[in-house]
């Protein structure tokens, strides 16, 4: 049997000294980190390097960045800590056009918006003018175009506010890729269909329809679509049922989409 190497304690006490001596002042530089953090942190709160300084805006595109900073009631200035995130976001979110905000904080000086705005679902012309109008009706009267650019169906005839509000409304639960293919709608009211419109596509059709569960009703007219040969176009009838029907056979029904291109 080997000899064991035997340490005494003697020999051992300068080694474990140095060991708790590491120790303590690990203890200490960790400490002091502590303090020396707390402090830098109270300086910060109690100076005006937590005020704020920048108000970033992601999102809009309809409200101006300063409009939203007016409407959120945040100046510079305040201190950062201060700014009621809920109530901020209450606040811009009363703007017509924002139908949610979201705020964050990002240290050290700036508050963080993050904008949703009610979507774009069509335009509305007023004195030759073209205007946004938005899916909870309001109109941005002070987008003004001279001209379209195709990103939205322009409606005719909706000069009653109900309906107007009935329109947008269904636009709105409408998928975007529907909506996007939408070029013209008419509110076209008759005896037989107090709510009757008529709307023309981008892909060359017409579509005869009724603002009652318009959503519903067009979600169908893709695969109405589908199934049509592409040089063949007419009017696609949805309502209780569905059918199509090309260009001129029936006089009657071509007069009335006459008429309705004068209107614009």
């Amino acid at each position: 049997m080997g000899k064991k190497n035997v340490v005494s304690i003697e020999d051992r006490i300068p080694t474990l000294k140095q060991e708790r001596k590491k120790k303590a002042n690990r203890r200490l530089i960790v400490y002091l980190s502590i303090f020396f953090f707390l402090i830098c942190f109270i300086v910060y709160l109690q100076s005006p390097l937590s005020d704020v300084r920048t108000v970033d805006i992601e999102g809009n595109s309809f409200v101006p960045d300063e409009q939203v900073i007016e409407q959120s009631g945040i100046a510079k200035g305040t201190n950062i800590w201060t700014v009621n995130k809920e109530a901020v976001s209450k606040a811009v979110a009363e703007h017509p056009a924002i139908s949610e905000t979201d705020v964050k904080r990002r240290l050290p000086w700036t508050i963080e918006l993050h904008i949703t705005e009610a979507d774009h679902v069509g335009y509305i012309k007023q004195n030759d003018n073209y205007y946004p109008i938005l899916g909870n009706g309001k109109i941005l009267t002070n987008r003004k175009q001279s001209e379209l650019n195709g990103s939205a169906p322009l409606l005719i005839g909706f000069s009653k506010e109900p309906v107007l509000q009935n329109m947008t409304d269904e636009l709105d639960n409408l998928s975007e890729s529907i909506r996007n293919l939408i070029s013209e709608i008419h509110w076209k009211p008759s005896d037989g269909d107090k709510h009757k419109i008529l709307l023309y596509m981008n892909d060359g059709y017409a579509v005869d329809t009724t603002l009652r569960q318009f959503a519903d009703k067009m979600s169908v007219y893709p695969s109405i679509v589908s199934q049509l040969e592409s040089d063949n176009k007419g009017i696609i009838h949805i309502g209780v049922g569905a059918y199509f029907e090309e260009f001129g056979s029936n006089e009657e029904e071509n007069g009335a989409m006459d008429e309705a291109v004068n209107e614009n």
